[in-house]
């Protein structure tokens, strides 16, 4: 059994995708990024950077101890290698599938993230941060537009953990402005993935009702309350 650490954003639904499309026995563990659950002591004891989402997987696949992982890079490889789904075992499709996937943690979220925090999160409008954030998601968005029409399928040519990386953020496109239109082959891609059965499961694990954020949820969302934690 693996115990999923969660909250319903794009980062957790990787996992919750991953897990559904596995088809592996998973307990939810609501972390209620709001309320700040995630500077508890015994979140912090697994995920070290009190973000979301962890796992803990209580038959790993040396057969020791429960085994606690946090990042969603590096959970996505363990469940695919624990599965032997998702990620090719020949060299050089294994690491286009890597290189994808690490494009994704150190590109794709991060810029989207920034970008939909000023442009929708932010208390103060700062018009050169949208621009220069907007700016990079959508070059972002046109980086993976191009190798979705090289490859004529998914990311890294087979349904992998690449997609299950990228999916979940593309999700965000109406709400930060941007229109599929300009982009055919992830606007195709988009549709191909979201039909998946195991895709809609692990998008539906813990919705919530969305509401305005209060000062002290912002804070815990935002940052005041992480650097008072450390």
């Amino acid at each position: 059994m693996i115990d999923l650490h969660y909250a319903p954003t794009p980062n957790g639904w990787k996992i919750s995708i991953m897990l559904e499309e596995l088809g592996m026995p998973y307990n939810v563990i609501p972390v209620n990024i709001r309320n700040g659950d995630q500077f508890k002591p015994e979140f912090l004891a697994i995920s070290p950077n009190n973000r979301i989402p962890a796992i803990v997987d209580h038959a790993p696949m040396d057969g020791g101890e429960p085994l606690a992982m946090f990042e969603t890079g590096a959970i996505l490889i363990y469940l695919a290698e624990k599965s032997g789904r998702f990620l090719p075992t020949d060299l050089r499709a294994r690491f286009n599938v890597i290189q994808w996937l690490m494009w994704q943690m150190g590109g794709l979220g991060p810029m989207l993230g920034q970008h939909g925090h000023f442009a929708l999160y932010a208390p103060e409008k700062i018009p050169y941060a949208i621009q220069r954030y907007r700016d990079e998601a959508s070059r972002l968005y046109a980086v993976l537009n191009k190798q979705l029409g090289k490859t004529g399928a998914y990311v890294a040519g087979e349904y992998s953990i690449a997609d299950i990386a990228c999916f979940p953020w593309t999700m965000t496109h109406k709400a930060q402005g941007f229109t599929l239109d300009d982009f055919p082959h992830i606007k195709r891609w988009y549709a191909d993935v979201r039909a998946r059965p195991k895709v809609q499961a692990g998008l539906a694990v813990g919705k919530f009702e969305k509401k305005p954020f209060t000062e002290e949820e912002r804070a815990n969302m935002f940052g005041k309350a992480a650097q008072a934690a450390q």
